[in-house]
């Protein structure tokens, strides 16, 4: 029965629909490619400076700091500053042209001191997110909720790519690479060309406020087993690293990030006819698997493979949702900056507290313990979706599975007469 059915939707996906994959907004594409690529390879000039500087194990942690505080205080105040700004397209212009001065900053020889490094630091962070929340809400009024996780898979796999693309061209020179990722900041000024930059009235007065949003039951029902996925992801990578070297941890990134770039298509493909719950659920069950089994079996190697495998397919569906498709869903029409940005703050707590409690709890805490926890916790994570409503519109699922259920009684009817 569920064979048949998997096959019967597969069959409606590729098939039966003439459009598979909508139009993605290129403008929107394009701005938040560049700007998640750059922001991604910031960390190879800013251990280059360290390096030159260098940094003793306290000032590192300091930088680190002052990254994440700068990156969240920009991202939240962006979120309230593009409403009040009135032209979201004019201030993504003034977001795109400040990573460019700043990946140019690296240049000046006087930035290798230990407080100029650290201000550098800052300033690519607030560069990165204070426009980071007006670009993804643009790219949620650039689609609809039917096609949106089909876009946003799309933007994915591109961001994998682009930063693939950037990083390989690297060259652990700081002028090299800071010339390097000034070209590529500039490149995203392409975006412009297929955007106005003409007023757009933001109502302000439907602008909902953080206060309002966190109030949200659908939205703290969703934004817990997103938090929970985030903190488990990050944090185990130091113990995996301890057990299995970090060469084989290197490598399996990679791997993870391109099952995970596959994988999100296919989710996107799949969340935009079946719904976003079921599609996050059955992320987080593959997630819990892969933890119970590297559970189990710590030392095998055979269960590392198991887990990076169900790890990058885990990671594509939920990313996919999480990153760029549900927070739109879920404001309704509404700005929906303010949601984007409560919604990516999670992915970036749980970076930083890789860097900065990652060697604490690989010292104090065996891998054992720490794989069962994740899988224990993971599961406490699925409760709140058990509860959570459905974001993609229930007229849709209706108007689809209605529309199967002809094509079904045609084929019936034709066999039979």
């Amino acid at each position: 029965m569920l064979e048949v059915s998997v096959r019967h939707m597969l069959r409606h996906l590729f098939l039966k629909r003439k459009n598979v994959f909508p139009k993605v907004p290129l403008a929107n594409t394009i701005l938040l490619v560049n700007a998640f690529a750059w922001y991604s390879c910031v960390p190879v000039v800013l251990n280059e400076i360290m390096e030159v500087v260098a940094f003793t194990s306290n000032e590192t942690l300091m930088l680190y700091t002052i990254s994440f505080c700068g990156a969240v205080i920009s991202i939240l105040l962006g979120a309230f500053l593009v409403g009040w700004f009135g032209r979201r397209n004019l201030f993504l212009l003034c977001w795109t042209l400040s990573g460019f001065v700043c990946s140019t900053i690296p240049i000046l020889p006087s930035v290798m001191t230990v407080m100029n490094a650290l201000i550098v630091s800052l300033l690519f962070s607030v560069s990165f997110g204070f426009g980071l929340t007006a670009a993804m809400a643009s790219f949620a009024d650039s689609t609809v909720p039917e096609n949106r996780a089909r876009s946003g898979a799309i933007v994915l796999l591109s961001m994998f790519l682009g930063t693939v693309i950037l990083r390989s061209t690297m060259t652990a020179n700081i002028f090299m690479d800071s010339l390097i990722l000034a070209c590529w900041r500039a490149l995203s000024l392409i975006a412009f060309v297929f955007i106005s930059l003409k007023k757009v009235n933001i109502d302000i007065v439907t602008e909902p406020s953080l206060i309002s949003i966190l109030k949200e039951r659908s939205f703290v029902l969703y934004l817990i087993p997103w938090t929970v996925f985030s903190l488990v992801n990050y944090l185990a990578w130091p113990i995996n690293a301890k057990v299995y070297g970090e060469e084989l941890i290197n490598i399996s990134a990679l791997t993870e990030s391109i099952i995970a770039g596959a994988f999100a298509i296919v989710a996107g493909l799949v969340s935009d006819v079946m719904g976003r719950k079921r599609v996050i659920l059955a992320g987080f069950i593959l997630f819990g698997l892969g933890y119970a089994v590297i559970g189990i079996y710590p030392s095998n190697i055979i269960s590392w493979y198991f887990y990076m495998v169900v790890d990058g397919v885990a990671w594509g569906i939920i990313s996919v949702i999480f990153l760029l498709t549900l927070w739109g869903d879920l404001a309704h029409n509404k700005p929906s900056e303010k949601y984007y940005a409560i919604g990516i703050l999670p992915y970036s707590l749980s970076s930083f507290m890789r860097l900065t409690v990652g060697s604490f709890i690989v010292e104090r805490i065996s891998p054992y313990a720490i794989f069962s926890f994740a899988a224990f916790f993971l599961f406490l994570a699925v409760l709140p979706l058990m509860y959570a409503p459905e974001t993609l519109p229930e007229k849709k699922i209706r108007e689809r599975e209605l529309k199967q259920y002809v094509e079904k009684a045609k084929k019936i009817k034709e066999k039979y007469t």
